[in-house]
């Protein structure tokens, strides 16, 4: 697939850098953390066309302030054990850069993360089995963009189980779907648009496997980096606008019956 884009996506992989720190396990797997597999595998998919950086959890304002989001195209999210550490402000300013344009993926335990969980309005709630399990990942919409160059479909040998029920709002598009060796389904590859934010929900990825390794995830989530940039000239939030009859171009601000 061509890109039109004069200048590199800006890439921010924030992630959550806790198991890495505490458990052998998964420092063996993700000696440098999980953030920086995936920075990799999106660098290694999308090569100059993308600009790749990290942050996590324990830096100031968790990496995330009104500076570095407003340098960011496509925020890439991964947490798990400590969804609860993540600042209501820096939540807030995460979304409303959502709202104004900016694309987020979000990757795999995320689901139940604050920002997910604001974007969608649901509990984003689950079915899930810890011990190792094999993932088949079926496209269900080959012509997406985020499903170019994915076999269909693809194992992932080593993986926790997610399961229906979900508990999230239909998606504006579903892409991904899998199944696991006990007859469970999940919705695993999901797009949504909120605001002039695009957002991708792709489900592999448990810390305790190797699986931000593997090939075609790894493909994945680069296409859904390349799919979630906003097209737009500027990055503004959606706002109320007043209009005169035949004046179609220059609106004013109301806050109606929100005004204090």
């Amino acid at each position: 697939m061509s890109d039109t884009r004069a200048t590199p996506i800006r890439v921010l992989v924030w992630g959550e850098n806790r198991h890495e720190q505490l458990e052998e396990k998964v420092r063996a797997i993700y000696p440098d953390g999980m953030h920086t597999t995936i920075k990799e595998g999106i660098e290694e998919y999308l090569g100059a066309e993308a600009v790749v950086t990290t942050t996590t959890l324990d830096e100031p304002e968790h990496g995330l302030t009104e500076e570095v989001l407003a340098a960011t195209d496509v925020l890439v999210w991964w947490g798990h054990a400590a969804h609860g550490d993540v600042s209501d402000e820096v939540v807030e300013r995460v979304h409303q850069h959502v709202l104004a344009g900016m694309g987020l993926l979000v990757l795999h335990s995320a689901h139940w993360s604050k920002i997910f969980g604001k974007l969608m309005g649901t509990s984003c709630t689950l079915r899930w089995r810890s011990e190792q399990d094999r993932e088949i990942v079926w496209t269900v919409d080959p012509t997406h963009p985020i499903a170019q160059g994915i076999p269909h479909p693809f194992i992932i040998p080593a993986q926790e189980m997610y399961g229906e029920f979900f508990d999230v709002p239909a998606p504006d598009e579903l892409v991904f779907l899998s199944t696991f060796t006990g007859g469970e389904v999940f919705r695993s590859g999901m797009t949504y648009k909120r605001g002039f934010g695009k957002i991708f929900f792709f489900s592999p990825g448990d810390q305790d496997y190797p699986v931000y390794h593997h090939e075609h995830v790894r493909r994945v989530i680069a296409n859904g980096v390349r799919w979630a940039v906003t097209l737009r000239p500027e990055r503004a939030v959606p706002v109320l606008l007043r209009y005169e009859t035949e004046d179609f171009y220059n609106g004013r601000g109301y806050d109606g019956a929100l005004a204090r």
